[in-house]
């Protein structure tokens, strides 16, 4: 047992550090994400209701999230948050996400993750720092199928609904303890400059590549599925 807790500790350490070197630019980050969005819409019985992204106040997208572990965990992976402004979608601002787990777990995998955020204070948390899913917001395993939507109104309590891709089907996800945080340098990298992640919200920055464009117009159209 405390040799596979050392193992595990090892595994988190390396996932902090050798990861972002292997990172992906962002730009196949944000081609990622378009992809995980398309195959989202691909399984209308298996997956996020549209009325829950319709009433949603920001959504993260966050493809290949390495999970590993031997009895304790830990994730790490880089991603796209959206926020509703104005009632349309942001351009994307750029996050990272970590976080470790207990249970019986070997192994390493790869997930893509979504996050949907329904209340405005959860996006401005992330926005103003480092967000602890749990602990600065309740966060859930979301519903799934269209059976799901009519639930969404009244009946879904928390403040963010986590899912998760593997295998080809998405599915709702414990998340708990997992943190965001603004990845900043990706963000200059992809905008050309320094930019707060306020400032991309609100379409101050000085130029969009064309591939987030695509990526607001898949999130806006997926939501109106349910109209």
């Amino acid at each position: 047992m405390k040799r596979g807790i050392l193992i595990t500790a090892a595994i988190v350490c390396c996932l902090a550090v050798a990861v972002p070197a292997l990172a992906t630019s962002t730009r196949a980050k944000i081609e990622e994400s378009i992809d995980v969005m398309n195959r989202l819409a691909s399984i209308p019985e298996r997956t996020i209701p549209p009325a829950l992204l319709a009433k949603a106040e920001g959504v993260a997208i966050i493809p290949g999230v390495i999970r590993a572990g031997f009895i304790l965990g830990g994730r790490y992976g880089q991603g796209v948050l959206l926020l509703r402004e104005n009632g349309r979608w942001s351009d994307p601002v750029f996050i990272t996400l970590t976080g470790g787990s207990i249970g019986w777990q070997i192994g390493v995998e790869s997930v893509d993750v979504i996050l949907v955020f329904k209340t405005k204070r959860s996006v401005e948390g992330i926005l103003r720092g480092k967000f602890t899913l749990g602990a600065d917001a309740g966060v859930a395993a979301g519903p799934v199928g269209r059976e799901a939507s009519a639930a969404t109104d009244v009946q879904l309590k928390a403040e963010v609904y986590s899912y998760s891709r593997s295998r080809g089907l998405f599915a709702g996800l414990a998340i708990q303890g997992s943190a965001l945080q603004v990845d900043d340098e990706a963000d200059a990298g992809f905008y050309g400059k320094e930019v707060t992640p306020h400032e991309i919200a609100r379409g101050e920055v000085p130029r969009v590549p064309e591939s987030a464009a695509r990526l607001k117009k898949l999130i806006a159209d997926y939501e109106k599925k349910n109209n």
